[in-house]
């Protein structure tokens, strides 16, 4: 019956041992944004699905853990995963600038990103070289717009991606950039599917839970191999497939 307790021993003339409760690890909080269809926050009730999630709540019952899972604005989110132990935000790009801020469990999923514009706009570039001359949308503490700020393109930040396509529409900026199924999910839950259109691909990249650095690394081990376990097993193909 005392297999799964750890027994801890006094040594003193004579040994004695005692049972001890088994050691929990603490609460992890895992933080994330409205990103469909990666995590979507419902407007009314503030439940959290999306294909990351689902990946991550799967992961989170395999491997046992106490956690709880909260939406917020993304800047936010990615600075409580930055600064708070047992603290993981997703869905979040793993790029050479993050890199050793976290420590990185995945990748969820892939993500490519776009360049969108105006529907009627004459202009239609078809390279980020062809794009240097204008101004292009991103929001504030995203892979996207820290990947074109890296690189000399001139960025207008949004506070949040859904800004961007009323921004782009009343010419605030002259394209937009962002993940294609994010911005294709935006325009449809805004109904501007015909106002704005994506133009070209210009990079892909992979969308990983970062945790704080405080995280033991046996945690995060676990939750690496947990997660290859279920893409050998079938579970994150069928989970993506849900929202195809």
């Amino acid at each position: 019956m005392l297999r799964h307790l750890t027994l801890v021993c006094l040594l003193s003339v004579a040994s004695i041992c005692f049972a001890a409760e088994p050691v929990r690890s603490p609460t992890l909080n895992l933080t994330t944004e409205d990103y469909p269809p990666f995590n979507m926050i419902a407007p009314k009730t503030g439940v959290i699905s999306g294909i990351s999630t689902e990946k991550v709540v799967e992961l989170m019952r395999r491997a046992g853990e106490t956690y709880v899972i909260a939406g917020y604005p993304w800047a936010r989110a990615f600075q409580m995963g930055l600064k708070e132990e047992n603290t993981c935000v997703f869905s979040t790009t793993r790029t050479p600038e993050r890199e050793a801020k976290f420590k990185w469990v995945g990748p969820l999923v892939k993500n490519n990103w776009f360049i969108f514009a105006r529907a009627n706009d004459p202009r239609a570039p078809k390279t980020l070289e062809e794009l240097r001359p204008y101004i292009v949308g991103g929001y504030r503490n995203d892979a996207v717009a820290e990947f074109l700020a890296a690189r000399g393109f001139k960025i207008e930040l949004a506070n949040k991606d859904s800004d961007n396509p009323r921004k782009l529409l009343h010419n605030r900026f002259d394209f937009w950039a962002t993940g294609e199924l994010l911005g294709i999910a935006i325009l449809k839950q805004q109904g501007l599917s015909e106002q704005i259109v994506p133009l070209f691909e210009f990079h892909q990249t992979e969308l990983y839970l970062a945790c704080n650095l405080g995280m033991e690394q046996s945690r995060i081990d676990r939750f690496s191999q947990i997660l290859r376990e279920m893409e050998k097993d079938g579970t994150a193909a069928a989970i993506e497939h849900k929202y195809k």
